[in-house]
C-alpha cells in the first residue's frame, strides 16, 4: 500500500536535493596531475599548498619534524618517495605563503613557534633544504598564519596561538610590530586589503576587526557576522568590501557581504551545502561589483539563487 501523504509529504521536507546528484567527475589524466604526495595530516585549518607562476608548493608529512614539498609547475605525474623536502622545522609545518615579489621565496610556519624564510632555486636540488635565509623568532605558541604585505617589500605577517599579530621585516630579521592586545582568542585568518593599509582578522570570540596596523587600532568591528559557533574567514575584495564565509546557529553555510566605512554593515546569505567557494572566488566575488555605496541585497540574492560559487 502507498504510503500516507503527510509521510510523503514530511519525507520531501527533510530529503535534500541537489541538483548535482547526476554530475560525475572525469579525472584528468595521469601527466596532467601529481600523483603520490603524502600531503601532511595535521588538525589545522590551512590550504596545506601555495601555488606561484613557478612552483606548487605542499605541505607533507615527515618524522623528525616539520616539511613540505617545492614542485615546478611542469613537472607533473607521479612524484618520486625521494624527493627532496623543505625541512628545517622540529615541529610540523602550519602554513606556508610565496613572496608576491619574489616568485622563489616562500615563508614556512610551524608548530615549533618560528617562522622560517626559503630561497627556492630554479632547479631541482639534490637533497633536502635545511638552510633557511632568515628564522623569525617572537611567538610563544605554535604559527598558523602567514601572509605577504601586497605591496611593501619584505614585510611579512604572522599569527599564532597566542593570539598576536606580529611584523616583520625579513630582509633584517626583526619584528617591526607586535600586536598583542587586540584578540582575545584565537585567530582564525587574516586577510591583507589591496594596498595593504589595512587587514581583516576573524576569530574565535566571534569578532570580525578591521585593523590599521600603522596606528595599532582597530578602526572597525562587528560580533557575530555570522551566529554559528564554527570558524568564519574573511577577505577584502578588490572594491575594498569585506567578504565573509560562516555558519547560521543551525550549521547552514552562510556568505556575507560587508562595507567598512559604514560600520561593517552589509548583508548575509545561506549557501546550498553543496557549494564549494575557492580562494580565488573569495577574493574576486562577481557581484562585489553591484555594491555602490550600500548594500545591494537583490543582486546578491539573485547570484546565490543562481549557484554560481561551486
Amino acid at each position: 500500500p502507498a504510503p500516507p501523504k503527510n509521510i510523503s509529504a514530511m519525507s520531501r521536507r527533510v530529503v535534500r536535493q541537489s541538483k548535482f546528484r547526476h554530475v560525475f567527475g572525469q579525472p584528468v589524466k595521469a601527466d596532467q596531475m601529481y600523483e603520490d604526495i603524502r600531503v601532511s595530516k595535521v588538525t589545522w585549518d590551512s590550504s596545506f599548498c601555495a601555488v606561484n607562476p613557478k612552483f606548487l608548493a605542499i605541505i607533507v608529512e615527515s618524522g623528525g619534524g616539520g616539511a613540505f614539498m617545492v614542485l615546478p609547475l611542469g613537472k607533473t605525474g607521479r612524484v618520486d618517495k625521494n624527493f627532496p623536502l623543505v625541512t628545517g622545522h622540529t615541529a610540523p609545518v602550519l602554513d606556508i605563503d610565496w613572496c608576491p615579489h619574489n616568485d622563489n621565496v616562500i615563508a614556512s610556519a610551524s608548530e615549533d613557534t618560528t617562522v622560517m624564510v626559503w630561497q627556492i632555486p630554479d632547479y631541482v636540488p639534490m637533497r633536502n633544504m635545511t638552510e633557511p635565509i632568515v628564522t623569525l623568532e617572537g611567538h610563544s605558541k605554535r604559527v598558523g598564519i602567514l601572509t605577504w604585505h601586497p605591496t611593501a617589500r619584505n614585510i611579512l605577517l604572522s599569527a599564532g596561538g597566542d593570539n598576536v599579530i606580529i611584523l616583520w621585516n625579513v630582509g633584517t630579521g626583526e619584528a617591526l610590530l607586535t600586536l598583542d592586545d587586540l584578540h582575545a582568542d584565537l585567530i582564525y585568518n587574516v586577510c591583507w586589503n589591496r594596498s595593504g593599509s589595512l587587514f581583516v582578522t576573524t576569530c574565535k570570540d566571534k569578532h570580525l576587526r578591521i585593523i590599521d596596523p600603522r596606528q595599532h587600532l582597530v578602526v572597525a568591528e562587528r560580533f557575530a557576522p555570522h551566529e554559528g559557533m564554527r570558524p568564519m574567514r574573511a577577505v577584502f575584495t578588490r572594491d575594498e568590501l569585506v567578504f565573509t564565509t560562516g555558519f547560521t546557529r543551525m550549521s547552514q553555510r552562510e556568505l556575507g557581504l560587508w562595507d567598512p566605512v559604514a560600520r561593517l554593515h552589509g548583508v548575509k546569505c545561506p549557501l546550498s551545502p553543496t557549494c564549494f567557494l575557492s580562494p580565488w572566488e573569495l577574493e574576486h566575488p562577481p557581484w562585489a561589483g553591484a555594491w555602490t555605496g550600500r548594500c545591494q541585497g537583490s543582486a546578491l540574492r539573485r547570484f546565490m539563487r543562481a549557484q554560481v560559487l561551486h
